[in-house]
């Protein structure tokens, strides 16, 4: 009888230390982390946080031990999409416009978890008959880093509804093909492509104004009517539910690098220089970084204005209420719209 209820005991017991595992076991969090991010000074606090190691310095403060943090170069806002969608990124960083139609695709599976910067984005042309985007014909072609979804695709289709008329918003994008920045860049300001626009972020903006036969004819804050988030970060509902930690590193992260360049613009620049192999000086650098159009902070500023502009024209079938919908919830407290 006593082995009996010795046996009942120890199977109890066991039971009860089942159960007691199992729950640690599916509360732990991802011990490496891939990051996707795309060209340009607009991804600069994501560089200057793999330079510094501060998604591991973070994740190590939150108790998650050594966590291993991988980097991908994307050329879009497209092929950041698909990475997120085939879980070949944990998060995945690109512009407000391809975050929006991703957050209605999924039906806010997909959310941002903070902005990465401000700034305006320039339409250049080498053309010199091309005063304003009333002025592009037939012949020109637009270069920009996807067609329809990014970005600047949807920058263009807001400034054609104010040139040409809210049904003509589309106009445009019969001339529009994808590139990647910096090859856009080298066709633009060799005068030897069909490229004769190039709507674009910093520095490729300013680097091809340095060339006397290159212009801006159109600039995206005159369009939003004032200063708007460019990019943000992303990531998916089953991986931020599973990882709260690992979200509040790669946020706190963003936010120290943050800081990190408002009070240090030459070591920001130099960190740039490295990790992009950029040709561009350390002093044209500074002096693109100390523009006050530009600027680093995780607040979504004007995010709504670009969704109501997708809603209105049929990109996105569903319509956010208001910027928070679009991100999770660690940076509602933020003054966003």
């Amino acid at each position: 009888m006593n082995n009996i209820l010795f046996n009942r005991l120890r199977a109890v017991a066991l039971l009860l230390a089942t159960m007691i595992v199992l729950p640690v076991i599916a509360a732990a969090e991802v011990k490496e982390v891939r990051i996707s991010r795309q060209y340009g000074l607009g991804y600069l606090p994501l560089i200057v946080a793999e330079q510094q190691h501060l998604i591991e310095k973070h994740a190590k403060a939150a108790g998650l031990g050594d966590v291993k943090v991988t980097w991908a170069t994307l050329g879009g806002g497209s092929a950041t999409n698909d990475a997120l969608l085939s879980g070949s990124v944990d998060y995945g960083s690109s512009g407000v416009a391809p975050l929006i139609v991703l957050w209605a695709k999924s039906g806010g599976a997909v959310r941002g978890l903070a902005a990465l910067d401000t700034s305006p984005l320039f339409l250049n042309t080498n053309n010199p008959n091309i005063k304003s985007i009333r002025d592009f014909g037939d012949k020109d072609r637009i270069a920009l880093p996807a067609v329809k979804v990014s970005i600047q695709a949807i920058v263009l289709q807001m400034a054609a509804a104010k040139a040409f008329g809210f049904d003509n918003y589309a106009k445009l994008d019969k001339l529009t093909v994808s590139m990647k920045h910096p090859d856009a860049m080298a066709a633009l300001m060799s005068g030897k492509s069909e490229v004769s626009g190039h709507l674009t972020s910093p520095p490729f903006m300013f680097q091809e104004l340095d060339n006397k036969s290159v212009r801006t004819v159109l600039n995206s804050y005159d369009v939003l009517g004032g200063p708007h988030t460019f990019n943000v970060i992303a990531t998916t509902k089953t991986f931020y539910e599973a990882n709260p930690k690992v979200n509040k590193s790669v946020l706190a992260a963003i936010e120290e690098a943050d800081e990190y360049i408002k009070k240090n613009r030459k070591g920001a620049a130099e960190i740039y220089i490295k990790a992009s192999g950029t040709k561009e000086s350390l002093t044209d650098l500074l002096v693109q970084l100390n523009n006050p159009s530009l600027g680093y902070s995780t607040t979504p500023l004007n995010v709504t204005k670009f969704a109501d502009f997708m809603y209105q024209t049929g990109t996105i079938k569903t319509r956010p209420k208001e910027w928070k919908e679009l991100f999770f919830s660690e940076i509602h407290g933020k003054k966003g719209n």
